[in-house]
């Protein structure tokens, strides 16, 4: 009995986090600093902030859980032909207990010009995802048992995604599905077979200038998975002098955040944020790091939209 109680006690953290997470990709990752991150989730974003644009992203989430989720995110992309074409590149690494994921997609957007100042953007991404799962890790492990022996090696499965994103200068609004096809397979522990969940994605920011000086945006993205309750992020980041931002952000009924960036130079961007849990997860962990490096290249001949906020 004090066998089990031990055991328990040292994975009860962790079958919190199967448990809120619905583990086995039915939720794709969660990230703090969307907002420089949109190639993840919509496609339409492909090519929309007129050249070069290349973001790396690091998050540890729930800091001292053993089995917790770490992700890591790059993507890259540019407008060709005009400006109406995008072609980009998005990989995403996932880890939370036993099982590892990793997505890669090539993107592709074309965009209608809507008067002076509207851009109206189609996108569609398709690639692969590979999952991996090995049951020694983040649990309790006895050799020679089937149940906790039999691991998912490269499973590989075709993904399709697309989406919509409209903006301007000053605001930007979208509508995606990252991925429509939903793989099946057999999942010794639960006994059944565990299927993925379609995920849709609404944003929208604003860019409000305060004075010459400062500008606020305050952004949000919605994130509807079906059979899961609705998650909604909302921030609010101020951009001081072109150079450094402040922000704040809520994830409803899970996180409070922080945020906050530097323009190193007019290219090269990079950001930090800091998620407190409001959950009964905040018992058991020390908060949530992301921290993100975003390079922009842009033509002499472009005028930067929005810059530094999407």
């Amino acid at each position: 009995m004090r066998f089990f109680y031990t055991i328990l006690k040292s994975h009860l953290p962790l079958l919190l986090i199967l448990a809120m997470q619905h583990i086995f990709a039915q939720q794709d990752p969660q990230y703090t600093q969307y907002m420089y991150n949109t190639l993840t989730v919509n496609p339409g974003y492909t090519g929309s902030t007129g050249g070069i644009d290349a973001v790396l992203l690091h998050r540890s989430q729930w800091i001292g859980i053993d089995g917790a989720p770490r992700t890591q995110a790059f993507t890259v992309h540019s407008p060709v032909w005009n400006d109406k074409v995008g072609l980009g590149l998005s990989a995403i690494n996932d880890r939370i207990g036993p099982a590892d994921e990793f997505y890669i997609d090539g993107n592709f957007s074309y965009t209608l010009y809507l008067g002076m100042q509207g851009r109206l953007a189609f996108g569609m991404k398709a690639g692969a995802r590979v999952l991996n799962i090995d049951w020694s890790r983040g649990r309790f492990y006895q050799e020679g048992d089937p149940l906790l022996n039999t691991n998912i090696n490269n499973r590989v499965a075709a993904s399709i995604g697309s989406g919509i994103y409209y903006y301007t200068d000053k605001w930007y609004a979208g509508v995606s599905i990252p991925n429509f096809i939903k793989d099946n397979y057999y999942d010794d522990i639960q006994e059944t077979v565990v299927s993925d969940r379609l995920h849709y994605y609404v944003m929208g920011g604003y860019v409000f200038d305060l004075s010459e000086s400062i500008k606020f945006k305050p952004a949000f993205l919605g994130k509807i998975v079906t059979g899961s309750p609705v998650t909604v992020d909302g921030s609010a980041n101020f951009l001081f002098q072109e150079k450094f931002t402040l922000g704040a952000g809520y994830r409803w009924d899970d996180a409070v955040s922080a945020l906050a960036g530097f323009q190193v130079t007019q290219e090269l961007f990079l950001g930090y944020s800091y998620d407190y849990s409001t959950t009964e997860l905040s018992k058991y962990n020390d908060g949530s790091h992301e921290i993100i490096v975003r390079f922009q290249l842009q033509p002499k001949t472009t005028r930067i939209k929005s810059p530094r906020f999407f």
